[in-house]
């Protein structure tokens, strides 16, 4: 029998290709990576062939109604209350919310739609002012998922699989490229505040984790009260000298405990401790508006300079944007609108409309829109028929994946495009379908990085942002 002092010194695999990383096993390792195209370059270095150096996603949790807001449907009008025709549902999955329902009455859009821009984009009355720089957008009308409740659904947009735990999109950028600036984080999420149906559904810290990805890779949330990251003043009495001489001293045990046992985690330590001594000056300096001209607050509209809102959190991004974070994600939620849409809808496109347009305007207008990549959408989109009772003045609709509409902007995005067209019922697609997947693989694209090589080793599988299935960059979007 082996002694216990004996197996306790044991090294697990981890720590022995730790060690080896260092001899023969660094030049293995190097080798394998040289061969998989992976290996992340060096901090602040761009892809060659990246169109974006960084990415903003505004990202609409609940799933915001298409067809009154970008897929105008005027065949629809004709429509209303008739039954969804079974040739046009096909047997297609619903929800337990409205499956049990009698019928499946047509509900058309109560808002009007106009031509903009040079290409003549449909936007609806309620994003007046997104309507005045679609140029600039690239809309997607056909993007599609299988998922059709809304935590698998935001949970496979964001990681690639609807089951928790995998990196999300931010944690593989940051682990693809790096940071640009080593004051701030790679990865940063802002939760916005919203006026639309209270109940809304949960976000967890998951959707921006790193999964298998070491932890320095997981987004950075910002607070819009107190300190903006928990614990970044230091305790009183404890001035920012003695700060940095504790930090010398847990990292000196730290380096001597890599040394003996080689885990790669306590590296990661070690740097999230430097980081976050280089936050509490960076942060704060970020997170102070007060130098921002009162034209850029009207440009940002009135909530610009209320914290926690979506328009001051788009002005936030833009000031993250010219300090090189490499990726902002704004959450706006409260876009589930089962019932009374009309009373909600209008006032979520409140929220996001002015300060959408501010920020393409002001990224643009300072020369970053060109390689700042800006998304924006949900986790799928809504029903044509109406959920409950159906009035000329009210109706709901449920969650429908099979179509729905994303778009992006700058960083090598094709202005003035609408791509994909879905049926009149807005409930399939009639050309161009754009998977999730899509999506994720044209983000990594415009940012340098190859969707099928950007992989690690996980449970004996190479596991990538966009799986094992087709994928593929939606290039008719772009430059």
């Amino acid at each position: 029998m082996q002694p216990i002092h004996d197996a306790i010194n044991l090294e697990t695999r981890r720590q022995f290709f730790g060690k080896s990383g260092k001899g023969l096993g660094g030049a293995a390792l190097m080798s394998l990576l040289g061969r998989s195209g992976m290996g992340s370059p060096s901090p602040g270095t761009d892809m060659p062939f990246a169109k974006a150096k960084r990415a903003i996603y505004l990202f609409m949790s609940g799933a915001p109604s298409q067809m009154d807001m970008w897929d105008y449907k005027p065949a629809m009008t004709e429509m209303f209350d008739k039954d969804l025709p079974d040739s046009v549902r096909m047997g297609q999955r619903l929800t337990t919310m409205t499956s049990g329902q009698s019928r499946f009455p047509i509900a058309p859009s109560m808002y009007q739609f106009a031509r903009h821009g040079k290409n003549g984009t449909w936007v609806s009355e309620l994003l007046p002012h997104t309507a005045q720089v679609v140029d600039d957008i690239a809309v997607m009308n056909t993007v599609w998922t299988e998922a059709i409740n809304h935590d698998p659904a935001i949970t496979y947009i964001q990681t690639g699989r609807q089951i928790p735990g995998l990196p999300s999109l931010g944690a593989w950028l940051s682990y693809g490229l790096g940071s640009s600036n080593e004051n701030l984080p790679t990865f940063v999420v802002l939760n916005a505040t919203w006026t639309g149906r209270k109940e809304a559904q949960a976000l967890f810290a998951r959707l921006w984790g790193s999964g298998p990805l070491a932890s320095k890779h997981a987004g950075v949330a910002l607070r819009s009260a107190g300190d903006p990251v928990l614990y970044l003043s230091n305790p009183h009495g404890v001035s920012r000298d003695l700060r940095r001489q504790m930090i010398d001293g847990v990292n000196a045990f730290n380096e001597r405990q890599y040394a003996r046992v080689g885990d790669p985690e306590i590296q990661n330590r070690i740097t999230q401790y430097e980081m976050a001594f280089r936050m509490q000056a960076s942060v704060p300096e970020l997170t102070d508006l007060s130098g921002e001209p009162d034209y850029i607050y009207d440009l940002y509209g009135p909530d610009s300079r209320k914290p926690g809102t979506f328009a001051y959190n788009c002005l936030m991004a833009r000031r993250m944007a010219e300090r090189g974070v490499r990726f902002t994600q704004i959450f706006h939620r409260g876009w589930d609108q089962h019932n009374v849409l009309p009373k909600d809808l209008p006032n979520q496109c409140r929220d996001i409309d002015q300060p959408t347009r501010a920020l393409l305007t002001d990224l643009k207008q300072r020369g970053l829109l060109d390689d700042t990549l800006v998304v924006w959408g949900g986790e799928f989109g809504r029903t044509i028929y109406c959920q409950g009772k159906l009035t000329r003045t009210n109706y709901g609709r449920d969650h429908h994946p099979k179509c729905f509409t994303m778009w992006m902007a700058g960083g090598g995005v094709k202005g003035g495009v609408t791509h994909g067209i879905t049926d009149d019922f807005c409930y399939n697609i009639l050309q161009d379908p754009v998977h999730i997947r899509d999506i994720n693989a044209t983000i990594l694209h415009q940012l340098g990085l190859d969707h099928e090589r950007l992989s690690i080793k996980f449970q004996g599988l190479d596991l990538r942002l966009t799986g094992v299935e087709e994928a593929r960059p939606v290039k008719e979007i772009l430059a």
